[in-house]
């Protein structure tokens, strides 16, 4: 039988979560909670626990449709919910369990990446010491933390000593990425097509938290007459954004991120596999270029996929 692409569906957006980016999930379900009822489904809106799984006991006995999981970071994004949704038989949004921890794993990703002649920066997994064989000027960042958490320019190894000895109060393994001076660029995929692609100006240094969720003066060029590349490396880039989506086994939706260097080549710097849907965020804007507004995306993706992760 065809479904019914004009009935209401009863969605559970899980927002907020104990990760880092807690306040942008929040925001981000938020959003998503508000445009799905105006598409004119029915929503319960939960703020899930690590330590509490009831808020699938009351999506079941709810009967409800599918969880939308607005969450970013590890936990929430990483495999981990995705994993006790599969358990439950559950149908939901985004990537399943196996490619949301992929995704989360920027040493895996790029490993993954290079396999399959995916331009990314050369890197260096650092558990111990400070890196060796990346030379400053380069980035460190944290191996499992999205929206530029912890993450340091080091454009010199004065720089490089500094960070690390801040960083590694945190987190256990570091990644030093070689730093690429040139344009950052995202491009959606939605459905495993991509989206229009989008340049970003931030008015910092480079895209940190501060310049995507607090900061006003970030500048966003959206769509290929707004940019001033070459029409053939915007296509590249769309081919990219599919072969990396493709080959880390994403599904529904994604957002590759990449730098272009001053000699214009691309290079994939990591995927978002839940992208955010804030005032500021960047797939729901290249989705309303391509004429999707926010309620009609949110209402193709609860429609999307499989029933649970496992198929």
């Amino acid at each position: 039988m065809a479904e019914d692409t004009n009935s209401a569906l009863k969605v559970m957006v899980l927002a907020g979560g104990p990760d880092r980016e807690r306040p942008v999930s929040l925001e981000s379900g938020a959003a998503v909670a508000a445009a799905l009822r105006q598409a004119g489904h029915l929503v319960l809106h939960t703020d899930p626990s690590p330590v509490d799984g009831s808020y699938l006991d009351a999506f079941l006995a709810w009967g409800g449709d599918v969880v939308f999981p607005a969450l970013h970071g590890a936990w929430g994004e990483g495999g981990a919910v995705q994993r006790l949704m599969d358990e439950r038989g559950v149908r939901y949004v985004g990537c399943g369990a196996a490619a949301a921890a992929l995704c989360m794993d920027k040493v895996e990703t790029k490993r993954v990446l290079e396999a399959n002649d995916v331009p990314t920066p050369a890197w260096e997994l650092c558990r111990e010491m400070p890196p060796t064989r990346v030379a400053a000027p380069l980035v460190l960042k944290p191996v499992r933390e999205g929206s530029s958490v912890d993450l340091r320019i080091c454009k010199t190894r004065a720089d490089v000593d500094d960070a690390w000895a801040d960083l590694c109060k945190r987190h256990d393994s570091l990644l030093a990425e070689a730093f690429v001076k040139g344009r950052e660029m995202t491009v959606g995929v939605l459905a495993g097509e991509p989206l229009p692609p989008i340049q970003i100006v931030p008015a910092t240094e480079f895209y940190s938290y501060d310049a995507k969720y607090e900061r006003d003066d970030t500048q966003y060029l959206v769509g290929r007459s707004a940019i001033d590349l070459p029409g053939e490396l915007l296509d590249r880039l769309s081919e990219l954004a599919k072969r990396a989506y493709d080959v880390l086994g994403c599904r529904h939706l994604s957002r590759v991120d990449f730098i272009v260097d001053e000699q214009n080549n691309p290079w994939v710097l990591e995927v978002n596999t839940m992208p955010g849907f804030t005032g500021h965020s960047l797939l729901p804007m290249a989705a309303a270029h391509a004429g999707i507004e926010l309620p009609a995306l949110l209402d193709r993706l609860v429609r999307m996929g499989p029933t649970t992760g496992l198929t």
